[in-house]
């Protein structure tokens, strides 16, 4: 990588840490047009475009970035990373296939977390259940895996009062986690307490949203503007 190119990285490192996420894509792939072959940087690069929805081209540079030198930890990220872009590609069993694989090697809490998710977007209840419980036994206070523990007992289960003790622990990990506040928004719908299910759903709308998110800016405001 020439000493130009390696400018353009960092140059779109501290854009990307100012949140000139445009910008800095555009330095990245310039990066990458020139021959770079930083791991670290491209990986960021590809959370950038699958941020964006731009998830083929994520995916087309995660398979080329897979043949670079890289750390377990950055593999791990990558794998982690595919297996989503492939999800939101429609191919949800080769992102569990994928993930599946990557457990076997290691035990990771980001795989807990993004194969437990991805296996209650499945529908799969027995397998969602039994790995969102081991992810619990592996770390009791990461606020997604209680979170996903939560949507498994909720949306899969049938069984709301389990689900709300669960969303109500990754609440007190993460205030503003999107997803737990949604959900916990429902209950007091339910209940009638509109008034408390707008401070959540509008704290939702706070948070910084990502494609895995179950609950979408649309859907809460939807349910924001029935209030």
């Amino acid at each position: 990588m020439s000493m130009m190119t390696a400018i353009k990285v960092r140059k779109a490192a501290a854009l990307v840490s100012k949140g000139n996420t445009e910008e800095a894509m555009k330095l990245y792939q310039e990066a990458l047009d020139e021959g770079c072959q930083d791991a670290k940087a491209l990986l960021t690069y590809s959370v950038l475009l699958f941020k964006a929805e731009r998830f083929q081209e994520a995916r087309e540079l995660l398979v080329k970035i897979q043949k670079y030198p890289m750390t377990d930890d950055t593999r791990r990220q990558m794998f982690v990373n595919y297996a989503s872009t492939v999800f939101k590609l429609g191919d949800t069993q080769k992102a569990i296939d994928v993930l599946e694989h990557q457990h076997e090697k290691q035990e990771s809490g980001l795989i807990y977390e993004t194969l437990g998710y991805l296996y209650v977007e499945a529908g799969e209840t027995e397998k969602a259940l039994e790995y969102n419980t081991k992810a619990y036994e592996y770390d009791d206070e990461d606020a997604i895996t209680l979170d996903n523990l939560g949507q498994t007992y909720y949306r899969l289960v049938g069984d709301k009062k389990t689900a709300k003790e669960y969303f109500e622990k990754a609440l007190a990990v993460r205030p503003g986690q999107i997803d737990t506040l949604y959900f916990l928004a429902q209950y007091d719908l339910e209940a009638g307490d509109k008034q408390s299910a707008r401070e959540k759903l509008e704290k939702a709308l706070e948070g910084r949203f990502s494609p895995l998110n179950y609950a979408t800016k649309e859907k809460i405001q939807a349910i924001l503007d029935t209030l």
